[in-house]
């Protein structure tokens, strides 16, 4: 009978623009290859509050369009009230649009995404270096 494990382990990325997708895929299937996890839970989560995670296709123009389009959805210096105190508040309210974590299945150690699936994360106040926390579960 396998034990459960629960690793966790911090990610860095560095951002080059002010907004920016990066496919973190591999960067994550490298750390499940090097633990050597079969079968569990793993979630990777943003560990700032002006960037995001999420799941999605890694087409490059894709990737693009989701950074020009929130950035359009939530202009930079529309009036908001946090402006004030850091000028940022559009990529909060962008990164939380995105969400600051994915949920994914590792099955036969491997990450259970459909054939287009990668996960990105979305930058919306670069450039700058981050943090990705990645927490398995399971076997």
């Amino acid at each position: 009978e396998e034990m459960t494990k629960v690793l966790h382990t911090k990610l860095s990325v560095k951002t080059t623009a002010h907004v920016e997708v990066i496919d973190i895929t591999e960067m994550i299937r490298n750390w499940i290859r090097s633990e050597g996890f079969s079968d569990g839970v793993l979630t990777i989560s943003s560990l700032h509050t002006t960037a995001g995670v999420t799941i999605n296709e890694g087409e490059s123009r894709l990737m693009e369009d989701i950074g020009t389009h929130l950035s359009k959805l939530v202009p930079k210096g529309a009036g908001y009230q946090h402006d004030m105190v850091d000028n940022n508040a559009h990529a909060h309210i962008a990164a939380t649009l995105i969400g600051s974590s994915a949920t994914l299945s590792m099955v036969s150690k491997s990450l259970d995404l459909g054939t287009w699936q990668r996960v990105l994360f979305v930058e919306f106040d670069g450039p700058r270096s981050r943090t990705i926390r990645c927490s398995f579960v399971g076997v």
